[in-house]
């Protein structure tokens, strides 16, 4: 099993919200960055689990754990042209982008605000808090995983 921390804007879906989806499951679609996307298809598997991070906000960090229930399938917003997310250069055949699905698992205790990950000495190496790092799909250790969920309350 692989851990992992999953960015997605409030706006667009909140882990509160993830919960009253049907069967409290969202699908990851859009993603347009080539080393996300080879982590999705190659690496991130059904049953891994993942911290469900709010971006793009007045409080960016982490709100709850969530389990990827399905992964490494072509997204399917590349080849509809009403989508935002169409890609007119991919094809059925050779999909360029793919789309993993996640199910609301567990709220944390307490959000752990991106400044708290930053102030964690013991998280100096995690993605998401070096500079530089905006990937929406970042891979996360099991020592970085179990000192996340110990600041939320879960741990």
């Amino acid at each position: 099993m692989a851990y992992w921390l999953v960015k997605c804007e409030p706006h667009e879906c909140s882990f509160d919200e993830l919960k009253t989806r049907p069967k409290s499951t969202g699908y990851w679609r859009g993603v347009r960055n080539y080393q996300a996307r080879n982590s999705i298809r190659d690496v991130m598997s059904k049953g891994d689990l993942a911290l469900f991070y709010h971006s793009n906000c007045d409080e960016p960090g982490v709100a709850g754990i969530v389990t990827i229930v399905a992964a490494g399938y072509p997204d399917p917003s590349q080849f509809d042209k009403k989508e935002r997310y169409y890609d007119e250069k991919s094809n059925k055949d050779e999909p360029r982008w793919y789309s993993f699905d996640v199910k609301w698992k567990k709220k944390f205790k307490t959000f752990v605000p991106l400044a708290h990950l930053k102030g964690n000495k013991k998280l100096t190496d995690m993605k998401v808090v070096q500079k530089g790092q905006r990937l929406s799909i970042q891979p996360v250790t099991e020592k970085e995983w179990t000192e996340v969920c110990k600041m939320g309350g879960v741990g």
